[in-house]
């Protein structure tokens, strides 16, 4: 295989993979979901080489899982799932800003950063979830290029990319709600900028703690639906059908997630 061969495989490995996260965080390719190599082959009209690898690159970040004989799902991360990504980012990050020599903050990144945070506010506020998680991702991203460890800043991205995938079927169906979302992507930049370790930590608390909050109302939720699931299975309801004592649906709850 001539060089240039390889080059373009591995570009075209690398848009697939691209295409397919893309697909993944705006839900298009819901949780659950499964496909083979041959299918989405078929889908982009490319051969089954890079698709594959473009797979398996997607199950190494956690977003698929793959199996031998059923070949992809993408995958479905529990509240579980959800509240131990938002502990392991802040226990991370809350090391990295104790010991300032884990971050070098360019004076050059951080006009960047404070646009991606002043879209991903405008974003949140405007209800606009597709653009709110690109611009959210950009600027986690860009902060984690101050982060001296790279492990660390990859894992961290891949922590982010993660929990949208949980969020983002949940807030489509919630919806978002301004009082409960954390707009807090500004302050975080400009306490970053300042040098104030006490402001970081303050605004880190808000968003982890917005996030934990809402999986705690998910669990209630999920739990409370359990239990009526399992009432109605026991035959916990009185009278014929349409006269029965069910409650009425509650509103849906706004969600929590540090956005």
């Amino acid at each position: 295989m001539s060089p240039s061969a390889g080059v373009t495989r591995n570009t075209l490995r690398q848009q697939i993979a691209d295409a397919l996260r893309d697909e993944v965080l705006a839900g298009r390719l819901p949780p659950g979901r499964e496909f083979t190599v041959k299918q989405i082959a078929e889908q982009y009209g490319v051969s089954a080489t890079p698709v594959r690898e473009a797979l398996f690159d997607l199950s190494a970040q956690g977003l698929l899982a793959s199996d031998q004989h059923r070949g992809f799902q993408v995958r479905e991360f529990t509240v579980a799932d959800y509240r131990a990504m938002t502990e392991a980012r802040a226990l991370v990050v809350e090391g990295l800003f104790r010991n300032p020599a884990e971050v070098a903050v360019r004076p050059e990144g951080l006009a960047s950063i404070r646009r991606r945070a002043a879209e991903a506010v405008r974003a949140a506020k405007g209800g606009d979830l597709d653009v709110l998680i690109g611009y959210d991702l950009r600027f986690w991203r860009e902060l984690g290029q101050f982060v001296l460890n790279p492990y660390i800043a990859d894992f961290l991205t891949r922590l982010r990319v993660q929990a949208w995938v949980f969020a983002v079927h949940r807030l489509r169906r919630d919806g978002m709600d301004e009082d409960v979302l954390w707009f807090g992507h500004e302050e975080l930049a400009e306490a970053i900028a300042r040098g104030d370790h006490d402001q970081v930590h303050a605004e880190m608390r808000s968003c982890y703690g917005h996030a934990l909050a809402w999986a705690d109302r998910l669990e209630a939720r999920e739990a409370e639906a359990e239990g009526d699931a399992e009432a109605k299975a026991e035959g916990g309801t009185d009278g014929p059908p349409g006269t029965g004592s069910a409650r009425a649906p509650e509103p849906p709850e706004s969600p929590g997630h540090c956005a």
